[in-house]
Order: structure tokens, then sequence, then C-alpha cells
């Protein structure tokens, strides 16, 4: 009887031999174009896309600048007259050019993450800077030395700026908005927002459904606390999460495991109703099976970290408890997570989620129990003797009875609110900016003034190339001012020779007006915080530029055209039988 072999071990086997095997492609090389600065031929090239940047946003600054048109593949065009919107746009051909676009567009993108504004100023700063930098270096000027010199002086002039601003007065905070929008309806309507909700309120800007502008106040919170993972964002636009008929689960300890909120989030899928948790922390497995079920379609659901920490994040969840109407699921209420069913989430019309803040909109249904709890927490304000205590509890209160601003944007055209809508959000950044930090004069003179303190400033400089660096932002400084005058169709440089000739600091140019007064009385003020940026952001842009040596882009590629052969002649064509299969 024979008997079969044993097969060989699962570790022996070989895989089966394929009739070919396939190869992965080979990656095409990338190759690079090497551009040395010897002859600042480089540089230029750079200085080629800054100019070109400066020239396409420079229209657009001051009372009297013009709209740019900006063409759109999926409808209408738009047209703006943001500095920021423009400088998304431009992309250049040419390599090195394009690169200088890319290099001054940090100042101006970075100036308008933080003040909300200023971008355009920011660009036109840094051409300044660039542009008197490449005079110097075509001299042969050591670079690094006038880069350190253009970096001190820009810490001096921040400085001597704080020295210059005042805090903002109530009756101010029309004129910011008005001088950032160019509209006083639009700085009149900011300013009666920040009137009703406070300078700490919190005021928004929407769309609206009618033809004018209009302001409405709405029962809310906000704080400063933004979603747990990017996969919550429902607005790809405006990288928010945004929900309205919301549910809210409030809960002071971690969740560990979906499961601990199953009931919660079952009831969530069957009636259907969005759901924003905010708890001490959502741990990691947790959050995979809310994000997973929130891809898939299953829920809709947001996570967010409760706010402040220990006994004060206690406390801010109970005011969130009150004005929602819901209950706080912590350890002491004598039930578990696991139990808690629908009966514990509180309700809010609509809910906003950011990156860094929530805003949470109630229908003023518990207007009485806030009041309450205000009432309650004014006592405490009483009867405690810390100033550090006091303060929290009043912040406490604000974010209570204090409420939301809602301004809608009307419009006849989609174009029109479009327009409506930035220069709106550019006055709303401008007026937190200088409640946050003061204001100066506006119209650029500001600017003007702090070139005046540059003589001082280079006594503490360490050399002579350091102080050439400081000459060099002496006139980078007047570049915003002589933009703002041309604009309006006046010769820029005799405006800073009549503006420097007056030792008041407060005395410049109203381009709006084109007059001659004290900008201060006359209401045209621009945020401290604002002109920091611009200040701080160009000097960074300019220091790179100056002390690169080397310029690395991309070779373009050369491929080959193809030429197709010629079609033979009719006759030699074989005709196709009637299967239509060709033999």
């Amino acid at each position: 009887m024979s008997r079969m072999a044993p097969p060989p071990p699962l570790s022996a086997a070989k895989p089966p031999t394929l009739p070919f095997s396939p190869k992965k492609p080979t990656p095409m090389p990338v190759y690079k174009d090497l551009h040395f600065n010897r002859d600042l031929s480089a540089t230029k090239k750079l200085q080629a896309g800054v100019d070109l940047v400066a020239r396409l946003v420079g229209v657009t600054l001051g009372p009297k600048g013009r709209n740019v048109v900006l063409s759109n593949k999926y409808g209408p065009p738009k047209i703006v007259n943001d500095g920021e919107t423009v400088l998304k746009e431009i992309e250049l051909e040419d390599p090195l050019e394009n690169l200088g676009v890319k290099l001054v567009r940090q100042a101006g993108a970075k100036t308008n993450d933080i003040a909300g504004d200023g971008c355009t100023t920011s660009i036109i700063l840094a051409q300044g800077l660039i542009a008197e930098g490449m005079k110097v270096l075509a001299a042969g000027i050591n670079p690094v030395q006038i880069a350190r010199g253009i970096e001190k002086t820009a810490s001096a002039l921040v400085s001597e700026l704080r020295l210059m601003s005042r805090e903002i007065e109530d009756h101010e905070i029309a004129h910011v908005a008005a001088v950032s929008a160019g509209d006083y309806a639009v700085g009149n309507m900011i300013s009666d927002a920040f009137k009703r909700v406070g300078r700490k309120g919190m005021v928004r800007i929407e769309n609206g459904r009618g033809t004018e502008n209009s302001l409405e106040i709405v029962e809310g919170m906000q704080f400063e606390r933004g979603y747990l993972s990017p996969y919550f964002v429902t607005d790809r636009t405006n990288m928010s999460a945004e929900f309205t008929d919301c549910k809210i689960l409030l809960v002071d300890k971690k969740i560990v495991d979906a499961s601990q909120i199953i009931r919660i989030l079952d009831s969530a899928v069957k009636e259907d109703y969005p759901l924003l948790i905010i708890a001490e922390d959502v741990e990691e497995k947790a959050m995979a099976d809310l994000i997973k079920n929130k891809l898939k379609g299953t829920i809709k659901v947001a996570a967010i970290q409760a706010p402040s920490f220990g006994e004060q994040k206690s406390q801010c969840l109970d005011d969130i408890a009150i004005m929602t109407g819901g209950t706080v699921v912590c350890d002491d209420m004598g039930y578990t997570l696991e139990k808690a069913g629908k009966e514990v989430l509180g309700s809010a019309s609509k809910v906003v989620i950011g990156k860094d803040s929530t805003l949470i909109v109630t229908d003023g249904s518990t207007q009485h129990v806030i009041e309450k709890r205000v009432a309650l927490i004014k006592g405490q304000i009483e009867n405690s003797s810390e100033r550090y205590q006091k303060k929290i509890l009043g912040e406490r209160i604000a974010r209570l009875c204090g409420g939301i601003a809602i301004i809608q944007v009307g419009a006849q055209t989609i174009i029109e609110m479009k327009d409506k809508k930035l220069r709106m959000e550019d006055a709303l950044n401008a007026t937190r900016a200088a409640i946050e930090e003061g204001v100066v004069i506006g119209g650029g003179c500001s600017l003007l003034r702090l070139s005046m303190k540059i003589d001082k400033i280079k006594d503490s400089l360490d050399n002579m190339e350091q102080k050439i660096g400081a000459d060099i932002f002496k006139q980078a400084l007047s570049y915003p001012t002589v933009l703002i005058a041309n604009n309006a169709g006046v010769n820029g440089n005799f405006v800073i020779e009549k503006v420097l000739l007056n030792e008041d600091d407060t005395y410049g140019y109203n381009a709006a007006k084109n007059r001659y007064e004290d900008l201060m009385a006359a209401g045209i003020l621009d945020p401290s915080k604002v002109v920091r940026c611009c200040i701080q952001h160009a000097a960074v842009v300019a220091k790179s530029f100056l002390t690169s040596d080397v310029v690395v882009v991309e070779a373009k590629e050369s491929k080959p055209v193809r030429i197709r052969p010629p079609m033979p002649p009719r006759h030699l064509i074989p005709p196709i039988p009637a299967s239509g299969i060709r033999v």
C-alpha cells in the first residue's frame, strides 16, 4: 500500500510562479534648477513677484481704493476690495517670480490670521523693505548685518508703538470699524452690536435674506474651546461644524468608551437630531467610534473639551446646563453615565464649533433660570475678597447674560453680498483688535510718525550696517501713506512732506475727505494690534528675502511631442466585415 508524502510545512511553501511578474513603475526623477545670486539676478526675479503682488493688492488700500475682479470657474466673478482674498488668487507662471509671491504672501496671511485685518498694509510694507534693501545690496553691503538691523529696528518700533497707543473709547468703535470697511453705516452697526453685548460679547456676521443689513440679538454664549477632531467639520469652507436644533450632552469626566453613552447615541440616531458632546475629555477609542459613525452618516455628532479646568470647569458646565436646560452628568449625581438618557440633554437652536471656539445659541426659554443664576453669582462677587476670583465670576456673568449679536448682510446680488461680507468681517476683526490693544492714528500716518523715531533707535545698534538696516525701515514706513494718497488722486510724496512738517503726533492726511487735520479727533483710527503685526511680519519676510543667496525651484519638464502617423488613403482601408470583427 503506497503512502503519500506529508505536505511540506506552511513556512516552506513557495508562492506560485506567475507567467509574468508585474513591476512597479520607475518613479520619474524630479529635477531642480539652481539659481545662484552672484549678480542679484535671482533676488531680482523674486522681487518682480513681490512688486506684482504689491501692485495688485495695493489698488484696494485706503478709503478710495479700487476693486479687483476675480474670475470664477464655477460661478459669477468675484468683485472684491479685500487684499487677503486677492492674495489667494495669485499664481504666476515664472517659478522664481511665483516664489516671490509665496514669500511675501506670508506677511499678509500671518497678519490677517493674528489681527484679522492689515493684510494689504503688511505686503506694501514688506515690498518697501525689500525694494530699499535691494538698493543697498547692489552696493555690496553685508546682507546679514542689514537683516539684523531691520530685526532690531522692528522690535524697537513695536515698543514705540505701545507708547503711542491708547485705549479705545466706546464712541470710537464706530470710527475704527468705518475706517476698515470704508462705510460709516457698517461702522455704526458694529458699534451698536458691541454696545448691546458688551466689549467681550460675541458678534457674528451671516448672509442675510433681504437687501438691507440687519442686527439681531439672540440668547446664547461663546467660549474658547474648539472641536477635538477636524473630522467633525460640516462646513469645509469655514472649517466649522454647524448644527441647528441640536442636543447637548454635558459630562464632568472623561468618556473612555462610546459604549458609556450608547443610550444617548441610539436616541440621536433614532430621532435624527445632532448631538454636541462637551466633556472633560474624550479618549481615543471613544473618539474613533464617534468619527467612524459620523463619516458613515449614521449620526450627526461633534465633541469638544469642557472650558477651563478644575473647579472653574465644573462651574462653566453648570452655566451651560442652566442656559441650555440640560443636566451635567458627574459622579456626584448618583447614577452613572451608562444609565443617562435623553432626559439629561440640553437644547440649542444653533451650534457653531470652530477650531478654537464654540458658539451656542438658545431660544431664550431659560431666561428666568439664567437671571437667578446671575443673581447667585453676583452674591458670590460681593462676598469674595480676591480680585482674581471676582474677575472669573464677572466673566461668567458676561457669558450668561451678554447674548450674541448677529449681523445679517443684505445685498441685491450674490456678488455684492460676498464683497459686503468680506468688508464687514474685516471691520469686525479690526474692532476686536482695537478693543484688545488700543488705537493709534490711521491713514498710515502712525507709521510715518514711527519713522521719526528711527534716528533715536539707531543709537542702540551695533554697527554701520545695522544702522543702514534702520534707514531702510525708515524709508519703507512711508510706502503705505504714499499709496493711500496716490489711490485718492493726490501726490503721495507731497502728503508725506506736509504731514511731517507738523510736529503734532495726531496730525495727518484724511484721504476720505482730502484734508489735513487732527486724525484722532476726526476718528481716523487704526488698531494698534494691526499696525504691530504689519511691522513684525513685514520685517520677518524682508529679513528672509535679503539674506537668501540661492534659489531652488523645480525644473520645467520638456515633454516630447508625439506625431500621429498619417492616415492611409481611403481606398487602402480594408472594409469592416458584417460581424464587426476585423480579420
